[in-house]
C-alpha cells in the first residue's frame, strides 16, 4: 500500500494541507476529466457522466500542534490543532517548519519528564512544550522559529507484527485512509454512469470548514463521506466497530441522522456480496457529512469508513481488509449509479 504510506507520512495539519493535496492531485489527475483547487484549498476532481451527480468526500487534514509562543529559556509552548489527547504527544519527535521551509528538529516534553520526575497528574496541552536544544528566545528567532509555525509529527507507516497480517499502523489514518479510498475508486469508476465529484476537504478537524465551502462549487444529488471512527475492540465484549470485522456505516452520530435510502443501498450490497459491515449509532462526534447534508437546500448523505485504534493520537492502527471492503462496496454501488429516494 505504497500510496497510503505516502499519504500517511505526509505533513498536513489543518490549514497546512498543501503537501497532501499535491500527492492526491498527481495520483488522481490521469483518472478524472476535471481537477481544480477552490479558494479555500479543497481539491475537487470530477468524472463526467449522464447519471446522478454524486459527491464523495474525505478530509486531507490531520490533528497536531502549532507553536504558540517562544519562551525566554528556549522552550516552545504549543497550541492543539483538533481534538487530540495531550498525553499521546509526550516524547514525540517533531519538525518545526519555519516560514522559509526550514525544518528544525525537536521533542515534545514537559518539565517533569525532562527532569525524570514522576508525574503527579496527567499533563494538559498547556504543560507541553517543544525542546529544540536552544536556551533563549533570541536563539529561536535567529534560526527562524516564530509563532504560528507548524510542528509536524514524524511517524513511519508499517505493517504490524511480522508483516504477514492485515493490520497496519501509521500517522493521520483519520482521514488519509478516506483519501486513499477515493483515489482508488477514481481508478475503478471511469465507466460509471454517474457524475462523480471526488472532494478532498481542508480543516475538518477544527470545525468541518472545508466541506461547508466545497459544496458551493458543485450540485450533488447525494453524497457519501469517507471518514474513520474509533474502534471498540479494546472492550472485553465489544458489540461493534472492531478491526477486521468490516466497514462502519454511520446511521447516527451526535449531530445528524444519515440517509436511510443510501444506507439501505449499502446494506443490501453487503448482504448480496457477503461483505461484512458494521452499522453504528453514536452519541458522540460528527463529520463533514453534517455540513454537506444541510447545504444547498439539503443533500442526502451518509458516512462510510473503517474503525481505527488510537484515533485521537499521533499513531493509529487499521485493517487493510476493511479498507478494501469499503472500496468494493462503493465500486459496486456507483457502477450502477442509482437515483436517490427521499
Amino acid at each position: 500500500m505504497e500510496l497510503l504510506k505516502r499519504l500517511s507520512e505526509a505533513n498536513g495539519q489543518s490549514g497546512n494541507e498543501k503537501e497532501v493535496r499535491e500527492i492526491i492531485r498527481k495520483e488522481i489527475k490521469p483518472h478524472v476529466d476535471e481537477l481544480y483547487v477552490d479558494k479555500f484549498g479543497n481539491l475537487v476532481a470530477r468524472q463526467k457522466g449522464k447519471g446522478p451527480a454524486v459527491m464523495l468526500a474525505a478530509h486531507m487534514d490531520e490533528i497536531g500542534v502549532m507553536v504558540k509562543s517562544l519562551e525566554h529559556d528556549g522552550k516552545l509552548s504549543v497550541s492543539a490543532i483538533g481534538g487530540l489527547e495531550p498525553t499521546t504527544l509526550l516524547g514525540e519527535q517533531v519538525h518545526v517548519t519555519t516560514r522559509e521551509g526550514k525544518e528544525i528538529e525537536g521533542i515534545i516534553t514537559t518539565k517533569d519528564i525532562q527532569e525524570g520526575s514522576d508525574l503527579s497528574k496527567l499533563p494538559t496541552i498547556e504543560d507541553l512544550y517543544i525542546d529544540v536544544g536552544l536556551s533563549s528566545k533570541e536563539e529561536l528567532e535567529k534560526i527562524g522559529i516564530s509563532v504560528g509555525n507548524y510542528a509536524n509529527i514524524i511517524k513511519t507507516f508499517v505493517p504490524l507484527g511480522d508483516g504477514t497480517g492485515s493490520l497496519i499502523t501509521g500517522k493521520a489514518f483519520d482521514d488519509r485512509i478516506g483519501c486513499y479510498i477515493l483515489i482508488e475508486l477514481a481508478k475503478k469508476l471511469k465507466k460509471s454512469k454517474a457524475e462523480i465529484y471526488y472532494v478532498f476537504t481542508v480543516q475538518e478537524e477544527i470545525g468541518l470548514h472545508g466541506a461547508k465551502t466545497s459544496i458551493y462549487s458543485i450540485n450533488p444529488d447525494y453524497a457519501i463521506v469517507l471518514d474513520m471512527t474509533e474502534s471498540d475492540d479494546a472492550k472485553q465484549q465489544p458489540v461493534g466497530k472492531c478491526l477486521s470485522k468490516g466497514p462502519v456505516l454511520v446511521i447516527k452520530d451526535a449531530e445528524m441522522i444519515t440517509s436511510t435510502c443510501i444506507n439501505n443501498w449499502i446494506i443490501d450490497i453487503s448482504k448480496k456480496h457477503k461483505i461484512p459491515i458494521q452499522p453504528d449509532v453514536s452519541d458522540f462526534g460528527t463529520t463533514d457529512a453534517l455540513n454537506v447534508s444541510v447545504s444547498k437546500g439539503g443533500v442526502p448523505c451518509t458516512v462510510l469508513g473503517v474503525p481505527i485504534r488510537n484515533i485521537h493520537s499521533t499513531i493509529s492502527i487499521a485493517c487493510k481488509n476493511d479498507i478494501k471492503n469499503v472500496i468494493k462496496i462503493l465500486e459496486i454501488l456507483l457502477s450502477k449509479a442509482p437515483k436517490i429516494c427521499v
